[in-house]
């Protein structure tokens, strides 16, 4: 029978599987088709729309056809009628969406499919004559005891195969459930892994906050997971911060993916934003170039500066935490001597069964040093010196709290004022290099003509403090005294000279020495013998209270003397003569008898100074110890011989004399200044004593801390929140538009789905064109439509693509 000429139709995707209508055997007489107005012969109506199980792939997509199909057209199987397959004619070209409800097929290209139709297990050919009856013709497309309903078609992949574990793909089930959650009619289900991240990065970064907060001032040393993991602040840090950067891209991004496909919603854009955008989501280079595009003109451009800072992160977080060096107070504490009563053990030394006054051993070695030379000097000791008292620093650094102790004070006065210049003949010369001395020595010293200053000129016995003697027949000049030194007590009698033995310290009760120095201008005989004024001052040495701020730093001491409390309460002379006689002999001893006591009332500057001293025996040991130097005398045979000091005058006998290299008494030393060195350093024998205490300080050691610099947390917390402002600014604009663009954000899989029609992307990467396809893309615009897809407009290509006819498959293949 003849039949019409139909559209063409594209090949089935499997030509191997031939699917025959017995339409094509003539013998079959018996079977009827066609159908006519008043006799319906369909039982059912299948929609244009919706292709039934047997139809290939390509019956989604009409064909044009210029010839109007019937409204229906079956096939009678048999004579019963009771079963109808209908076969769908083409349709004209309408593009329709594809239903939900089709089954899927799936494909596994990399292996030879199987085909199985139902429970039917072959595909038979029934042998048809023109003798067979039609009640016997089996139904359907040849199918030897077929189904009464067509047979469904399911391609699965070849047994055995494990590419696709459907139960046991944990990222496949991640996905599915992501997928269901990015299509839900809820807000924050759509939006809820980026919410999540935003989440993530607060949290780190509060973490590092919190941290921070809690070790701000605090020693490096209290940070313990050091210890125990080998895990330093540094490292913790920046393993957050890289957290937090990663969980705060991730809404930025996919935000960022989202306003790419709202960009082509309203208006055409150039092809070329859809590179932009999605790079833009994917590092910072995008996002330049999208800042660029846009202007900073839109909602995307904030995406893009976060992304661009993101880059700076880390620095920030690594510059918020310093570690400076500072000194921090230890539990071991520093020791300091002081001391309220000096008692040292001396001793008794007897002559003849009568106790005589002996030196103390430790004052005089160091009285020793200053008389004869510059003192005591400093001993290296690591950094710096070692200090002259025993204390206790345990650490580099030590301080002590502002304490007082028992000590020696000097103070000096220029006495100038009361030396006059003058020539006296028939004085008693006592200060001579050759003279004996000894108690009654003084009787046997030669009278002479002398020239030079003098302290009493105008008395009955005037004192030789610096000049010469003047040969009375030849008037030529002899020894010349450089230097004196008069105590203002006699030595033997220890009677007082100017009233109480004192010109300007009247008001110090008790001192230890109270003396008178002069000594040539320049030390040298030259300007004695030119008549030259001498350098003349008082100077005295007393006991005293010393309220005393120390340090140690560094291995060298510092000391500072705050205030100095003197005994200033008036009494008696403490040197009493008490006669005695024995059968050998008649004499007087002379005694010191009082004990040195400083106590003031608690009114004195807000301080309690009570119980400070010592007894009268160490007082008078002490002050034994300074008649080997005071008196003395530094004198010169001429001008360009070399002085001599002439000392311990006491000792009976010839003279002792002494050529110094350094004599510390002799001008143009400073007298003063060394008259302040030997007072400290007798302190720092008498708190070195066994009666010292010792008063508890604080030590210090030098600990690395933890300082925060907040003004660097400015960056990442500002990221931060304008990260949720992006992301939250993205999510009430998707909501609005949901139903014009939906949620997409940067699903790769809807960008193949949505791809431009084949015809475009030839056009777009043919060879024989100018230009690159990006290039090409710039001059193409493109919209999105919901319902279409992309539409193409522009000068280069049409909105609408024909549609290329495909090739026409053989008669009888569907």
């Amino acid at each position: 029978m003849a039949r019409s000429e139909r559209s063409p139709q594209p090949w089935p995707a499997y030509p191997d599987i031939p699917i025959y209508l017995e339409a094509n055997d003539e013998r079959a007489t018996a079977k009827t088709y066609g159908t006519t107005p008043t006799t319906p012969t369909t039982p059912e109506v299948t929609s244009h729309h919706k292709p039934t199980l047997l139809a290939p792939v390509f019956a989604y997509r009409s064909e044009h056809n210029s010839i109007e199909p019937s409204p229906t057209t079956t096939i009678q199987t048999c004579s019963d009628r009771s079963i109808i397959w209908p076969v769908p004619e083409p349709t004209p070209e309408i593009l329709h969406e594809q239903q939900s409800g089709r089954p899927t097929l799936r494909f596994f290209p990399s292996q030879r499919p199987r085909v199985r139709l139902d429970s039917v297990p072959t595909l038979q050919i029934p042998h048809i004559n023109e003798k067979t009856p039609i009640s016997s013709i089996p139904p359907g497309l040849g199918i030897v005891n077929g189904p009464p309903k067509p047979p469904s078609i399911e391609i699965s992949a070849p047994a055995g195969d494990n590419a696709v574990e459907d139960s046991h793909n944990i990222a496949e089930r991640i996905e599915k459930r992501l997928y269901q959650y990015s299509i839900s009619g809820n807000i924050l289900k759509r939006w809820l892994l980026e919410i999540v991240s935003w989440i993530c990065s607060a949290l780190c970064m509060a973490a590092v906050v919190a941290v921070l907060i809690y070790f701000k001032d605090q020693p490096l040393s209290d940070w313990t997971l050091t210890d125990k993991t080998h895990l330093t602040l540094n490292a913790y840090i920046s393993i957050l911060s890289k957290m937090a950067g990663a969980a705060l891209i991730l809404p930025v991004s996919e935000a960022l993916g989202q306003l790419k496909w709202s960009w082509f919603q309203q208006n055409s854009k150039q092809m070329w934003d859809f590179e932009i955008f999605d790079n833009a989501s994917r590092g910072p280079w995008g996002s330049f170039l999208l800042l660029i595009r846009t202007k900073g003109k839109v909602l995307a451009a904030l995406g893009a500066m976060i992304t661009l800072c993101m880059m700076a992160l880390d620095p920030f977080f690594q510059q918020v935490v310093d570690f400076p060096d500072r000194w921090a107070l230890q539990d071991a504490p520093s020791k300091i001597p002081t001391i309220v009563r000096y008692e040292p053990s001396i001793g008794k030394v007897l002559r003849e069964g009568v106790e005589v006054a002996v030196n103390d051993p430790d004052l005089f070695l160091v009285l020793d040093k200053f008389s004869y030379g510059n003192g005591t000097q400093p001993v290296l000791f690591g950094n710096g010196t070692r200090p002259d008292i025993p204390l206790s620093c345990p650490t580099s650094n030590c301080t002590w709290p502002t304490y007082e102790t028992l000590g020696v004070c000097s103070k000096c006065a220029d006495v100038s004022h009361l030396l006059e210049p003058a020539c006296i003949s028939n004085n008693r010369v006592d200060w001579t290099a050759d003279l004996k001395g000894g108690f009654g020595a003084e009787a046997t010293y030669p009278n002479s003509t002398v020239c030079g200053y003098f302290l009493n000129a105008t008395s009955s016995n005037p004192v030789l403090m610096s000049g010469y003697l003047v040969n009375s027949n030849t008037s030529d000049v002899g020894e010349a005294l450089l230097m004196r030194i008069l105590p203002l007590t006699s030595m033997f009698e220890k009677e007082p000279l100017y009233g109480d033995g004192s010109i300007n310290f009247k008001h110090w009760r008790n001192p230890i020495a109270d003396v008178v120095i002069v000594s040539a201008v320049d030390g040298s005989a030259s300007s004695v013998y030119k008549k030259e004024k001498p350098v003349a001052q008082e100077c005295v040495l007393s006991w005293c209270v010393q309220a005393i701020q120390s340090s140690y730093d560094w291995g060298t001491y510092h000391e500072d003397v705050i205030e100095t409390i003197v005994n200033t309460t008036s009494g008696p002379f403490p040197w009493l003569a008490i006669p005695f006689q024995t059968e050998l002999e008649n004499g007087t001893d002379i005694v010191y008898s009082q004990d040195i006591t400083i106590s003031l009332d608690e009114s004195y500057d807000k301080r309690n100074i009570s119980g400070y001293g010592t007894s009268n025996v160490t007082a008078s040991a002490i002050i034994q110890g300074f008649v080997d130097i005071f008196p003395a005398f530094t004198t010169s045979a001429g001008k360009d011989a070399q002085p001599v000091m002439r000392y311990k005058t006491w000792s009976e006998g010839a003279a002792w004399n002494r050529q110094l290299d350094f004599n510390p008494w002799l001008a143009p030393n400073n007298v003063s200044r060394h008259m302040e060195r030997l007072a400290t350093a007798m302190t720092n024998v008498v708190r070195s004593s066994a009666d010292r205490i010792m008063v508890s300080g604080e030590a210090f050691s030098r600990e690395t801390y933890v300082s925060v610099r907040y003004e660097w947390l400015t960056l990442p917390i500002g990221l931060l929140i304008t990260g949720f402002i992006f992301l939250a600014a993205t999510v009430f604009k998707s909501a609005h538009e949901v139903e014009q663009v939906g949620v997409f954000k940067n699903s790769a899989i809807l960008t193949l789905l949505y791809g431009l029609p084949d015809e475009v992307r030839g056009k777009l990467t043919r060879s024989g064109s100018t230009g690159t396809p990006r290039a090409k893309a710039k001059e193409l615009k493109v919209k999105r439509d919901p319902k279409m897809g992309w539409r193409v407009s522009g000068n280069l290509f049409s909105p609408l693509v024909a549609q290329v006819p495909r090739k026409q498959p053989p008669p009888g293949w569907i």
